[in-house]
């Protein structure tokens, strides 16, 4: 029996391969909205992040999002992400 294949990606700040589960995913929409997107199937231009407290006080501190996103990432959306990871 064939093994089902386990999407991988990268974290943009730690430069590791996840399965994707393993990570969030922050979305660009095509109206520049910047969101927290749980599902991981939300449509635009897309950055994942490891499910750690600490990747996301680096992202926020070195503003890696804003250049994979190419839009200023406001700080509500860090203050989400953090929400996030400590109630999964």
């Amino acid at each position: 029996m064939k093994q089902k294949k386990i999407p991988m990606r990268s974290c943009v700040v730690t430069k590791e391969k996840y399965p994707k589960k393993e990570l969030i995913r922050v979305v660009k929409d095509n109206l520049g909205n910047v969101t927290v997107d749980v599902t991981g199937k939300a449509n635009g231009r897309g950055a994942y992040l490891k499910k750690d407290l600490e990747v996301v006080k680096l992202a926020r501190k070195t503003k890696v999002l804003d250049r994979h996103l190419q839009i200023e990432v406001k700080e509500e959306v860090y203050d989400e992400l953090e929400r996030v990871i400590s109630n999964m």
